[in-house]
């Protein structure tokens, strides 16, 4: 199996959900496709996450380069 990405879980979600809505999964498979879509489902919401904290981490880094910019302006 290739490595789980946070686009391929996506995809697979949809996969799910059709599957669902056809109505011709039966019980069973009904319940393993609700727990493999709840499980991804978790791990796209970690990924999103993630990258929320990255894109903060990214912010914070530019607002501190911008102070520090400014302060060795008004310095100068």
């Amino acid at each position: 199996m290739s490595e789980r990405t946070y686009e391929s879980a996506a995809a697979r979600i949809e996969e799910i959900i059709r599957r669902l809505d056809s109505g011709e999964a039966g019980l069973r498979e009904t319940l393993d496709l609700v727990k493999e879509g709840r499980d991804l489902v978790e791990y796209c919401a970690a990924e999103l996450e993630a990258v929320g904290r990255g894109l903060e981490e990214l912010r914070l880094e530019e607002l501190v380069a911008r102070l520090e910019a400014g302060t060795r302006d008004a310095a100068g």
